[in-house]
């Protein structure tokens, strides 16, 4: 089997695998958000940075051992527009607030039967490709200038050090190690009631470390099972805003067009969610009602889409993928995405949201 075969069927069973991780454990950012800053709930939170922190820890491994060379990927690029990734960031965290969870999210609640994040992933897919190559192309073209810089080298927070003097693999071993301190402190952190403990919830702490080794496998899927001479797989780790978009493609366009590692992990998540809800028996069809406006959805899913491009990744792509390169561009855009949930959060008069066990709304 050539390489792009070896990377397709790989990324379909890791998008299993971090289907059924994502559904075990209701992983999503938004939640985790928003529990914390209500004072509710801050186990949600402290598993996305659980998976950060696995995500981290063995991107740079991969790093270290020379198997992969995170220069390659879309996150370490050279040349970069802050104000406009801090821009999309922004808009996509807009997006994750009415559309009540991010592309990921939507992807598991599909598997389980949700016909609300079916409406969510459509508009995120079109309005995605919609700012990659179409209409709002030239917009994004023309706000990428703005504030655009040129590097000789990628911009990541080991290169910093780097360059007041410190040798690179010191540097890179220094932040990766003062980033997995600081995290693992975030974590082990235990101020909850009895009950509401992290430790208290093992499928949380279990999903969410496998979440983490998923983003890890993914850069080992693309990285070294991808390597050919002659049909090389571009480095990448999971994402969720074009590959849903070329999963839309695909299906509309399968004859003449390839497959790739993007849209194999879509649908893998989607069939994992799938076998662990069948295999808990809580698949259930759900739909929308006069609590849940259509229109939240539509807006959400296209802002995520718009935003997500624009800022090169979404809560997974750049918050834990794009993270785990240590990327300056990631922070900027992780920056933009705590932003515009806060702001959408503050600006939103619907009631509070409770989520059940699976990370989905029970209000």
């Amino acid at each position: 089997m050539s390489a792009p075969g070896t990377v397709i069927w790989a990324g379909f069973g890791l998008g299993i695998v971090l289907g059924a991780a994502g559904r075990l454990s209701g992983f999503c950012l938004y939640r985790g958000l928003k529990e914390r800053w209500s004072g509710g709930d801050g186990r949600p939170l402290r598993g996305f940075a659980l998976a950060l922190l696995v995500a981290l820890v063995g991107t740079q491994a991969l790093q270290f051992a020379g198997w992969i060379e995170l220069g390659q990927s879309a996150y370490l690029r050279t040349a970069f527009s802050a104000p406009a990734i801090f821009l999309g960031g922004l808009v996509f965290g807009a997006g994750m607030v009415l559309a009540n969870g991010c592309g990921f999210r939507a992807l598991v609640l599909l598997g389980g039967g949700n016909l609300r994040s079916l409406v969510v992933l459509l508009c995120l897919g079109t309005a995605g490709y919609a700012a990659l190559t179409g209409v709002l192309a030239g917009a994004r073209g023309a706000l990428g200038q703005i504030g655009r810089v040129e590097l000789s080298l990628p911009p990541s927070l080991p290169e910093l050090l780097a360059l007041a003097g410190l040798p690179a693999g010191a540097a890179t071993l220094l932040v990766t190690g003062l980033v997995a301190l600081a995290l693992l402190a975030f974590v082990l952190r235990e101020r909850a009631p009895a009950g509401r403990r992290l430790a208290d919830s093992p499928a949380l702490v279990f999903g969410s470390a496998l979440v983490g080794a998923c983003i890890v496998a993914g850069w080992a899927v693309t990285g070294v099972l991808g390597a050919d001479d002659f049909e090389p797989v571009p480095l990448a780790s999971a994402s969720f805003i074009v590959p849903v978009g070329d999963t839309l493609l695909y299906l509309m366009q399968a004859v003449g067009r390839a497959l790739a590692f993007g849209p194999a992990l879509v649908a893998g998540v989607v069939v994992g969610s799938f076998l662990l809800a069948a295999a808990r028996r809580d698949w259930r069809i759900e739909g929308f009602s006069a609590a849940r406006p259509v229109g939240r959805y539509l807006a959400g899913g296209a802002l995520m889409g718009v935003g997500g491009v624009f800022a090169v990744g979404c809560s997974i792509g750049q918050g834990l993928s794009g993270a785990s390169t240590l990327s300056l561009t990631s922070l900027v855009a992780i920056a933009g995405i705590l932003a515009g949930t806060a702001l959408t959060l503050r600006a939103t008069t619907t009631p509070s949201t409770a989520f059940d066990n699976k990370g989905e709304e029970t209000a």
